[in-house]
């Protein structure tokens, strides 16, 4: 299962480079509302922001596999998906019915640091 964190943790981080360079010069240039690129530009934020902690949580589980680094990693993703996924949704396609998916993928960013937080708590008690 690390391995396939591993490659999320990858992927996430290329494809929010080049979200991001969309956003910056073909969003920007289309005349798209700036509050839509500002949104599109939150969602490529927290993508890069969790692709980092997954790559660091993939570290982690290298030293000190456990349970909670797993659902951590596990948070990350859902949360990706979601909260990015929909706010891509939203800007691009102009998906308005899925709007209530952005705080369900915050609840799984925060679940996978609650995680993480529990997880370097148990560490470090050992």
């Amino acid at each position: 299962m690390i391995n396939w964190w591993f490659y999320l943790a990858g992927l996430f981080g290329l494809s929010a480079t080049a979200l991001g360079a969309y956003g910056a010069h073909g969003l920007s240039n289309s005349g798209a509302a700036v509050h839509l690129v500002t949104a599109f530009n939150s969602g490529v934020q927290y993508q890069f922001y969790h692709a980092l902690a997954l790559l660091l949580v993939v570290l982690a589980l290298r030293i000190a596999p456990s349970k909670l680094l797993h659902l951590a990693a596990g948070g990350f993703v859902l949360g990706t998906v979601l909260f990015s996924g929909s706010i891509y949704a939203l800007v691009l396609f102009g998906t308005k019915g899925i709007g209530f998916i952005t705080p369900l993928g915050g609840v799984c960013f925060m679940a996978g640091w609650l995680s993480l937080l529990l997880a370097g708590r148990t560490w470090l008690r050992s």
